[in-house]
């Protein structure tokens, strides 16, 4: 789709699955379950997503999923398969390398959402795209720099520590457009600083949700994360948005 001055692109990065209990927090299972079906092991299957964006002389990626520096343990934990379908070879079906990307935007560095940040070349960990500016807030850097006992599992410091050697990372600290037509909407229910790209054109709006709405089924008000670091302020977050875009 067009959109201001972009062409606006989804582009599916992996396949994975996570605990539906933890996905669905209060929710109980008989009724999350009728939305993602769960496995032996209690997982419900999902993908990553990567918005691309093409036009004012960028090639601009939000979020680049799990990427593939998986050891096959946690491969198997998270039934990760960036087999079948990843991020490079979706970029490659636009027409586009890894060295075309000129701004990579990080809603926040989870490992699902940032691990195709970097990958593995030989034994060395490289940036997946080294011609790119990588944008974060600076709360959400700070917080996965020195996380809590409760979400440090979610961060992987091989996501971005080369990043930062090689000068790559750029802060966004505030809600005034940090790139051509794109303004930035923070929230800090699901992680500290999570940012979402929102694009205007006209009476369209388009918003790029991350993980303050990570499935279609957490649209309603109370379907929110057991992950969410605030849980209660992710439910005034989505009552306060919604209706904005």
């Amino acid at each position: 789709m067009n959109i201001g001055p972009y062409h606006a692109t989804g582009l599916v990065t992996s396949a994975f699955g996570l605990d539906g209990g933890a996905m669905f927090g209060i929710i109980p299972k008989i009724l999350w379950e009728k939305k993602a079906p769960a496995d032996a092991q209690n997982r419900i299957r999902m993908v990553t997503r990567s918005l691309l964006l093409q036009g004012e002389n960028r090639v601009i990626l939000v979020d680049t999923g799990n990427g593939d520096k998986w050891q096959e343990k946690f491969k198997s934990i998270y039934k990760i398969d960036t087999e079948s379908v990843n991020l490079i070879s979706g970029l490659r079906r636009q027409g586009l390398t890894p060295e075309d990307v000129t701004d990579v935007i990080c809603t926040h560095l989870h490992f699902d959402h940032a691990g195709g940040n970097t990958r593995l070349e030989g034994d060395r960990i490289v940036p997946t795209f080294p011609n790119a500016t990588y944008w974060i807030s600076q709360e959400n850097w700070d917080l996965a720099n020195s996380p809590s006992q409760k979400d440090k599992g979610s961060f992987m410091e091989a996501d971005w520590a080369v990043l930062a050697e090689n000068q790559m990372v750029r802060f966004v600290t505030s809600e005034d457009a940090f790139l051509p037509g794109v303004d930035i909407h923070f929230s800090h229910g699901h992680t500290t600083g999570q940012i979402h790209p929102l694009i205007r054109d006209g009476n369209r709006t388009l918003f790029y949700c991350g993980d303050l709405i990570p499935m279609s089924a957490h649209i309603p008000l109370p379907w929110v994360m057991a992950y969410d670091i605030h849980p209660v302020l992710t439910v005034q977050e989505k009552e306060r948005l919604l209706p904005r875009v």
